[in-house]
């Protein structure tokens, strides 16, 4: 079963959290498997997108936040574009499109980066929006300062965090096909510090980026295990081999699952966004309007009849005929 542990270390001014992604993170991949219409996703977009599955997990564990924190990579390259996306209590879903050809042994710049183009964003979609409040998204480039090529997602991530929060963190990530897993270490926020949507920094804590010597050992021991480690090890044996000469307290652990937030009436409202001249020259084409969920496969089937109830009545509930398959 999938799990977040999330921890402190007692007296110091460090937190951490690490994710085990199983049952969550092979259920994306068995979806996407047995899609006639995609197939499996080559090695390295699969780990790419485990690894964002995860840190997506260990970022919304970590805020609080009462919505959707969706991960995103707009790539210039094979991989046109990565999503993760993480709701308030840890479900989750993730896709990726993949354009053109993928080594197997490509690296992140290969896949989403070539010239330097590729952008990662992290958006804030709250759940319940007050009039006119629009999500807050912050967009990183997949490069370093000086334009050398990142070939972790980690260091982005790294980079976006000091940037939004102005806090010193530490991110290892790993994937292969059975299990997703992250490891995030952070220095804790001073009083008014750590807003991810934006507000003031304390000074104090920019003065304290790089500087505090007790996150700075516990980071140099959390960038020390290894993939392998990370992948293949429990939770215990990690945090224990890491850090055992630490005093942590540990939070109830959580379960992260997969689920999918895709359902008729959303497809309807888009359906409806699309305008009737264009469904009819679907259906004319066509002969139903065919609509599949790129994160979970769902099929949704709307013919003639279903796309006239769509537009005839806006406001009513989208028909439910046989057509969900």
């Amino acid at each position: 079963m999938s799990e977040l542990h999330k921890f402190i270390f007692d007296g110091l001014p460090v937190r951490g959290s690490i994710v085990r992604l199983t049952d969550a993170w092979t259920d994306i991949l068995a979806r996407r498997d047995s899609n006639d219409n995609t197939g499996a996703w080559p090695a390295p977009v699969a780990e790419l997108l485990g690894e964002m599955a995860a840190a997506g997990v260990l970022m919304q564990s970590n805020i609080k936040f009462n919505g959707a924190l969706i991960l995103q990579i707009f790539g210039h390259g094979p991989v046109k574009v990565a999503v993760a996306e993480v709701q308030h209590d840890l479900s989750l879903r993730a896709t990726a499109t993949v354009v053109g050809e993928v080594n197997g042994n490509a690296r992140l710049s290969d896949m989403v980066n070539l010239g330097n183009k590729g952008r990662c964003a992290i958006t804030l979609d709250p759940k319940d929006k007050f009039p006119g409040q629009q999500p807050y998204q912050g967009v990183v480039p997949l490069h370093g300062d000086h334009r050398e090529k990142i070939e972790k997602l980690s260091e982005v991530l790294e980079h976006y965090m000091l940037q939004s929060e102005q806090l010193d963190t530490t991110l290892v990530l790993a994937a292969d096909g059975k299990v997703a897993a992250g490891l995030l270490i952070q220095r804790l926020p001073m009083q008014g510090e750590g807003n991810l949507a934006g507000s003031l920094v304390s000074k104090a804590n920019e003065d304290e980026i790089g500087l505090n010597e007790d996150y700075n050992r516990i980071a140099i021991l959390a960038a020390s295990l290894k993939r392998e480690e990370l992948l293949e090890l429990d939770v215990d044996t990690i945090l224990h081999r890491l850090f055992w000469e630490e005093k942590l307290l540990r939070f109830e652990p959580q379960t992260p699952r997969f689920a999918c937030t895709c359902s008729r009436e959303r497809v309807a409202r888009m359906i409806r966004g699309l305008g009737q001249e264009e469904a009819d020259s679907i259906l004319a084409e066509r002969g139903e309007i065919d609509v599949g969920c790129e994160f979970c496969g769902q099929q949704y089937r709307f013919d003639a009849v279903d796309a006239a109830q769509i537009f005839t009545s806006p406001d009513a509930q989208p028909p439910v005929s046989p057509t969900v398959q």
